[in-house]
């Protein structure tokens, strides 16, 4: 099933990752997190490394925060895990660390941002992804003694160590994510700028040898349509919904109803738990107006969707997202709905075919839930199984034939039509091909930058590892 968040995921997966051109604070700007540095084999840098300089002082000031050498170091080491070359002189090595420094500077009054809108992370909101990465890392040893000397070769004493640093990093991370949502919810990451074609040129042709080969990929558009419960169904549905309602309104704990009844497979075992979310993020309008209403703690009315009916609760609430659960109580579906259904779909096919508007067909036929395009274009490789044997064949221009589309919430498929617009076979990226998204990362690139050279005007911020460190004193003479 495509839905938009699939969908979007996949182009951006195949455009953007696989090009390797979105800079770091686009990314944090985006909310694509960094990938925290692993114990590794290789040995760390260190900080006798960089000749002439002290082992440890502060480089930096941001407000009332030091930044200190170690801290660089040990950023500098997270580079390093993550396969950037690092500088053999101390020439280069001290040109680096000058860029990293300023790096945590951006970083720091992002952060100063994030507190100013009084947003707040907890251990909990990390906990998973934490979790997540510590058993990434913990499964590429063999045992837990050789993981344990890894551990301490990267300094960091012991596994709950490790983990400790994985959360701090979490969560500073994290701040800088709400940060940019509040500095974004402002209007501080919109002012107009100008991006040339020959920067476009230049930043395409700084990374073209790094690409790899572009897929072979096929836009298309599509019409899916779901089957309807009947009258009665709905009714039991709701019925459903408003008893388990009162349930909670009682007393319930949310997370164990929801863990019992709910009908969301991606949400159940965790208690109905949604994550954070802003608007847009793929929900349906119905139930985006209805998180975005809601103050924490308070229990929704029964919300119906194109899913079914809805139970909500808002845990949590930060600067321009919010933190929900549900429970759904979708209506029971039977193959008669489905026969409805497919004939629906006939009947879409031949009038796309005889050239009524995509446009005018999808108000009165597209299931909500749906992407409606992928324009730009997916992998081939990429695409469900059911969608590529669909496609087989189809010429740009042409339509499927209607396909079922397996939809394990309702437990009976829905019936899709594809019409394909372009096809294009696999080779070497071009700049046409990547021109738009060039163009779009080179604007966020230089609004990030412009907001962030304008918030260090705001703060206190003094760099000072271009200063020289107070000499030591010399020793006194023993009489």
């Amino acid at each position: 099933m495509l839905t938009g968040r699939t969908a979007g995921r996949m182009t951006t997966i195949l455009v953007i990752a696989a090009c390797g051109l979105a800079p770091i604070r686009q990314s944090l700007a985006q909310g694509g997190p960094p990938v925290p540095a692993a114990p590794q084999a290789v040995p760390s840098v260190q900080a006798a490394d960089v000749r002439g300089v002290p082992i440890d002082r502060i480089v930096a000031v941001v407000g009332g925060r030091p930044i200190l050498l170690s801290e660089v170091i040990e950023e500098v080491n997270t580079l390093r895990a993550q396969g950037q070359a690092i500088p053999q002189d101390s020439l280069g090595q001290l040109a680096m660390m000058k860029r990293v420094i300023n790096d945590i500077v951006d970083n720091e009054v992002v952060v100063a941002v994030a507190k100013q809108y009084k947003a707040d992370v907890t251990d909990e909101d990390v906990a998973k992804g934490v979790d997540d990465r510590y058993n990434e890392v913990r499964k590429n040893f063999k045992s837990e003694p050789e993981f344990r000397e890894a551990i301490k070769r990267e300094g960091f004493g012991t596994p709950e160590d490790y983990r400790r640093t994985l959360r701090e990093q979490g969560k500073k991370y994290r701040l800088q994510q709400l940060g940019y949502d509040s500095l974004r919810a402002h209007g501080r990451l919109s002012a107009p700028v100008q991006v040339t074609e020959d920067e476009v040129n230049k930043a395409f042709d700084a990374s073209k040898d790094k690409l790899p080969k572009r897929p072979a990929t096929l836009a298309f558009r599509q019409i899916v349509v779901a089957p309807h419960a009947s009258l009665a169904a709905k009714a039991l549905a709701r019925a459903k919904a408003e008893s388990l309602l009162v349930e909670l309104q009682a007393g319930a704990d949310f997370a164990t109803v929801a863990r019992r009844e709910s009908m969301d497979p991606g949400s159940k075992e965790l208690g109905g738990d949604l994550g954070w979310a802003r608007r847009g993020s793929g929900f349906v309008p119905e139930f985006e107006r209805a998180i975005f209403s809601l103050p924490p703690g308070q229990l929704s009315p029964v919300v119906e969707t194109s899913f079914g009916f809805h139970v909500i609760k808002v845990d949590r609430i930060q600067p321009a997202e919010v933190k929900s659960r549900h429970i759904l109580v979708a209506p029971k579906l039977d193959t008669s709905d489905v026969t409805v259904a497919r004939l629906v779909a006939d009947t879409v096919l031949q009038k796309w075919s005889a050239g009524t508007p995509f446009d005018s067909l999808v108000v009165r036929y597209h299931d909500p839930a749906e992407e409606r395009s992928v324009p730009d274009g997916i992998a081939v490789d990429s695409l469900p199984e059911m969608y590529k044997a669909a496609v087989e064949g189809v010429a740009a221009k042409g339509f499927s034939k209607p396909f079922e589309i397996p939809d394990s919430r309702a437990g009976q498929p829905k019936i899709g039509i594809v019409q394909v617009l372009e096809r294009k076979e696999g080779g070497d990226f071009t700049v046409a091909d990547l021109k738009t998204r060039i163009r779009s990362q080179l604007v966020q690139e230089k609004q990030i930058r412009r907001m962030l050279d304008q918030l260090r005007r705001e703060n206190y911020v003094r760099v000072l590892f271009d200063e020289p460190a107070a000499a030591p004193a010399p020793p006194k003479r023993v009489p």
